[in-house]
């Protein structure tokens, strides 16, 4: 059985920075597409108010507690993306799209992609809780950054449900226009049916171009995009 989020950090969190009895704002922070090949990067911030989650009925008298979402299959991951708007004290996605990706770097990408998420919250919060070891956001946010959180902390459960199904759908709805890139099925990551019609057909518009696979695809080779790193940040040439 995957591990259920609890408040665990939050809790933490709360222990550490109260003042004067003042609700603390703890925004959850994931995101998901970094490694993809093809599609946006997405980051959502949830804010719950510390209230026991949603669960879903399994069979028989199972329960089903919120998790990462990577731990969950499509379908319960489908039903908590329609509950948890409603329960979420806030919630906000923000993306960065391949071309940014191409231009910036995946690092700043996601970092624009997480501020665009917070930004959109209708209050800022007090601290930020990150899944993983490296604290891509900083300033002017406080963050903490954590190992598994999607496993320990509801409400990074919560932005790793919403930001793994936004994409899921975005990638979905382009399998239509660009069939048997298989994006409804890999969400543009590297499945072998993808890496197959990529080496026929080459990139769609929603690939990411500066990336090392267009290096063992001879045809499509000559598009790769390479930042010119004399240039500074952000600047591209074609090679």
């Amino acid at each position: 059985m995957p591990r259920i989020a609890g408040y665990e950090i939050e809790g933490e969190l709360r222990a550490a920075l109260a003042e004067d009895d003042r609700p603390i704002r703890i925004a959850g922070v994931d995101e998901v597409g970094r490694g993809a090949w093809a599609g946006p990067v997405v980051v959502c911030a949830a804010i719950t108010d510390l209230s026991p989650p949603p669960v879903l009925q399994g069979r028989g008298k199972r329960t089903i507690g919120l998790t990462d979402s990577k731990l969950l299959t499509e379908t319960h991951r489908e039903s908590f993306a329609e509950v948890l708007p409603g329960w979420l004290h806030a919630h906000a996605i923000g993306a960065s799209a391949p071309e940014e990706i191409d231009e910036v770097g995946m690092t700043e990408a996601l970092r624009r992609a997480a501020v665009r998420a917070l930004e959109a919250l209708p209050a800022p919060p007090d601290v930020v809780i990150l899944d993983g070891k490296h604290d891509f956001l900083r300033s002017p946010w406080q963050v903490r950054c954590e190992i598994k959180a999607d496993q320990r902390s509801v409400t990074v459960a919560a932005a790793s449900v919403l930001a793994k199904v936004h994409r899921d759908r975005l990638m979905a709805a382009l399998d239509g226009e660009y069939p048997g890139y298989g994006f409804a099925d890999s969400a543009g990551y590297p499945s072998p049916v993808h890496q197959r019609t990529l080496e026929e057909s080459g990139p769609t518009p929603h690939h990411r171009l500066s990336w090392s696979y267009l290096d063992g695809l001879p045809r499509w080779r000559h598009l790769k995009r390479h930042r010119d790193p004399l240039a500074g940040e952000g600047q591209l040439s074609l090679l």
